[in-house]
């Protein structure tokens, strides 16, 4: 008697072993980087949105962002200078309107609580 010897496919080998394990397959790895910043350096450009940038020393740059790389931004600024800030000495930065935003919440709020303390003294 002669036997013949059937070989499965690589294929299907992978096959079986895929579904007698049950394990779902790994997500991806996350990518290294998101480009997260580029895009909203890119968004700021575009709009040219007043933007203050707070350094590590405390000092604020007030400026519109012109330009920027892997290390560096330039900060355009009316009636000063444009100065080209290395990223590492950046703390953090933020739309300029924010402030004003801030600062007229803040300004309402005090006068509402100055106007209710007035208001309380006297009716009583």
């Amino acid at each position: 008697m002669n036997r013949k010897l059937i070989r499965p496919t690589l294929s299907e080998i992978q096959d079986q072993m895929g579904s007698q394990h049950g394990m779902p397959r790994k997500k991806p790895a996350p990518p290294e980087q998101t480009y997260a910043e580029n895009f909203y350096y890119i968004k700021q450009m575009q709009a040219r949105t007043p933007m203050v940038v707070v350094l590590d020393t405390g000092e604020n740059i007030r400026g519109v962002i012109e330009w920027y790389d892997k290390l560096c931004i330039k900060v355009h600024r009316n009636k000063e200078p444009n100065l080209l800030i290395m990223k590492s000495c950046i703390r953090y930065m933020y739309k300029q309107h924010e402030v004003k935003e801030e600062n007229n919440r803040e300004s309402r709020e005090s006068r509402e609580g100055n106007g209710n303390a007035v208001a309380d003294s006297n009716g009583e």
